[in-house]
C-alpha cells in the first residue's frame, strides 16, 4: 500500500492492516478520512476489493474514484464509484458518475441496485479508461459504458490520481437526504484489498485480458455485452440519458 498510495485525510481513522497490502477507511463522529496514489495516470485500469460498512450506514458514502481536482481546480476530470448509505432493508445502490473539464453541473450520474450485500464480504470493483470509452466493473461484470463521441468535449483526458475516501453525505446520500448519519452507530468501517492500478491500455483483470486490440477500441466482447445488458435491465434505477426533465435534449453520448 505504501509504495503506490498515501494518506490524504483523517490519518487517525485510516487503518493500515499487517498484511501491508490493506487499509480500512473510518468515518466517526470526529472525522472520515481518505487515500490517494502517488502517481497520476491517463488512461489504464485500476481496481479495488471493498467492503462496505455494515448494518444501519444511512448517510454514510465509501467513494473509490480517480480524479486531478487539486491539479485543475476549475476543469477537473473525474470517474466515480460511490456508494450510497442504507436503512437496513434497502437496497444497497451503487452511483457512478463521469466529468470531464469541469463539467460538475452536467451530472452524468447512473444508478445500480447491487444484487448482493456488500458489507458481508469483498467485491472487486474496476474502471477501465482510454481514449475510446470508459467501463465500470462489479465483480468483473460490466455495469456501465460511456462511449467518447466526437460531439463530447467533456470526456476525462487529464491525468488522474486515484483515490479513496469514507464522509458524511447526510444531506442528499441516502433516499435524497431523509436520513443522515446516526453517529451512535459509529464507527462506519470501510475496507480496502487487492488494490491494482495500470497506467498503460494492456493490463490484466481477475478473469479476462484487457487489451487495446481485445478490448479498448474495438469495445466489449459478446459475453460482456450481454452482462452489460442484463445488470442495466434488471437493476438500473436512474440514468441521465433517460432524466428528460432535467436534460429535455439528451447528452450527446447517450
Amino acid at each position: 500500500f505504501r509504495d503506490a498510495y498515501s494518506i490524504l485525510w483523517g490519518h487517525s481513522n485510516a487503518n493500515e492492516l499487517e498484511d501491508g497490502k490493506s487499509i480500512q477507511l473510518v468515518l466517526d463522529r470526529h472525522s472520515g478520512s481518505g487515500f490517494k496514489s502517488k502517481e497520476a495516470f491517463q488512461g489504464g485500469f485500476f481496481s479495488a476489493s471493498i467492503k462496505l460498512p455494515s448494518n444501519y450506514t444511512a448517510g454514510v458514502v465509501t467513494a473509490f474514484y480517480a480524479s486531478n481536482s487539486d491539479k485543475f481546480p476549475d476543469r477537473h476530470d473525474e470517474i466515480d464509484f460511490e456508494f450510497l448509505g442504507v436503512v437496513p432493508g434497502m437496497p444497497y445502490v451503487l452511483q457512478t458518475n463521469v466529468y470531464g473539464n469541469g463539467s460538475v453541473r452536467t451530472g452524468r450520474e447512473e444508478r445500480i441496485r447491487l444484487w448482493f450485500d456488500p458489507s458481508l464480504e469483498f467485491h472487486r470493483y474496476s474502471v477501465f479508461w482510454n481514449q475510446h470509452h470508459i467501463v465500470f466493473f462489479v465483480d468483473d461484470v460490466p455495469i456501465r459504458q460511456m462511449i467518447k463521441t466526437k460531439e463530447a468535449e467533456d470526456y476525462p483526458c487529464k491525468p488522474m490520481s486515484v483515490l479513496a475516501t469514507i464522509w458524511d453525505g447526510s444531506n442528499w446520500a441516502t433516499s435524497g437526504g431523509k436520513f443522515p448519519v446516526d453517529y451512535n452507530r459509529a464507527p462506519f468501517v470501510a475496507s480496502f484489498t487487492g488494490l491494482k492500478l495500470f497506467r498503460d491500455s494492456s493490463v490484466y483483470s481477475i478473469n479476462y485480458r484487457i487489451s487495446e486490440g481485445e478490448f479498448g477500441k474495438q469495445g466489449l466482447s459478446g459475453t460482456q455485452k450481454s452482462r452489460l445488458a442484463w445488470v442495466r435491465r434488471k437493476f438500473l434505477s436512474y440514468s441521465y440519458c433517460n432524466d428528460k426533465m432535467r436534460y429535455p435534449k439528451p447528452l450527446p453520448e447517450c
